[in-house]
């Protein structure tokens, strides 16, 4: 299941709790992450250092989990909201058709 995931910040968090270990541990565990096919892509936001991160899970909870292992969320300094997708299934307009009663089929 593809699942989009939008880093938030957590309130009471401060720019001197992102400390350059925290971010060389984060960048660790998200490379393991990608290497194991669970971030299938990472972005920040153009306008801010805001994490935006495609993962591969079985499910919301397996996405939870994964994201719970970063070292920044594990210490309680970002949470994500955690978006679950399907394909998009309107493409099948293009291909409608209507039947001699003038109902809509598919081809």
């Amino acid at each position: 299941m593809r699942i989009l995931a939008i880093e938030r910040p957590v309130e009471g968090a401060s720019e001197a709790d992102f400390t350059p270990e925290l971010g060389r541990a984060e960048a660790r565990q998200a490379w393991r992450l990608h290497q194991a096919g669970v971030i299938r892509e990472l972005y920040f936001q153009a306008d801010r250092p805001t994490a935006v991160l495609v993962l591969e899970c079985d499910d919301v909870v397996a996405a939870r989990v994964a994201l719970a292992s970063l070292p920044m969320a594990a210490a309680g300094l970002i949470g994500f909201e955690i978006l679950p997708l399907r394909a998009y299934p309107g493409f099948e307009r293009l291909f409608a058709t209507t039947d001699d009663r003038g109902r809509t089929a598919t081809r």
